[in-house]
Formats: C-alpha cells, structure tokens, sequence
C-alpha cells in the first residue's frame, strides 16, 4: 500500500513538472499613446535558466526613443509569472508590478503602479514572437 502511495505522488510530481510554463522568448503588447497619442508598442524579452528568470522590457520613451530596462524580482511558478520593473525619471523611482498567467504563446495578467500613494492597476496580454523564440 505504501509503494502504491508513493507511485502516486511520484506521478503527480512528474505531472506538475510537465504543466511548467515555458516563458523563454520575446512578448510585445501595446498600450494606449498619451493624451490619445499613438499606441505604444512594448517589447518583453524572457530567460529561464533552472529557478533564475531574467529579462528587459523595451518601450518608447517620451522622447520616442526605445528605453530598455531590466526586470527583477522575477519568479516564476508553475504558468504564473511575476517581476517588478523600476524606471527613473528626473531623479523620481517609479515601479511596476508584472504578474501573468503563461498559457501557449500569451501572458496574460495585471501591471500594478503606485502613484501619489494609490495603487493604481491595469490589465496587460503580450503575445509571444514564435519565430524569436
């Protein structure tokens, strides 16, 4: 009985590891332009070697220009995904919260920023460049 017990949770050990998300790639999404400006394209670049998950984001500046900016913080579980981004901007820190789902070629999920002491959240879905993969 007791190797039957162990049988089971070898396989569904072996289960769990095969639903691990692969997030390795490059994701782009867009977000709406300011003051009804044109969309702006990011772009998201994800690595997973063994527990370690690093990356960049690249997205336009004011300025227009692309400014990349590395993630950290980053984990990943399962098909959930998380890692904060810090930008500077005139000498002011400002951070972002990524949280996801991985599911086939999408990550789906919120952005969470704090901005004059309010939280404030919104809804994020990049979709994976199969052919940078």
């Amino acid at each position: 009985m007791l190797a039957v017990g162990l049988m089971l949770a070898l396989n569904l050990t072996v289960r769990a590891d095969e639903k691990k998300a692969d997030p390795n790639g490059t994701y782009t999404w867009t977000t709406a332009g300011r003051n009804g400006g044109p969309d702006r394209k990011n772009t998201l670049t994800l690595k997973v070697d063994g527990d370690k998950v690093t990356g960049k984001i690249s997205s336009p500046g004011r300025d227009g220009q692309a400014r990349e900016t590395e993630i950290s913080n980053a984990k990943i579980t399962g098909d959930e995904i998380s890692f904060t981004v810090t930008r500077e901007f005139n000498g002011n820190k400002m951070t972002s919260k990524h949280t996801g789902k991985i599911s086939g070629d999408a990550i789906k999920g919120k952005i969470e920023t704090e901005r004059n002491g309010e939280t404030q959240s919104r809804d994020w879905e990049a979709k994976r460049d199969v052919e940078k993969k």
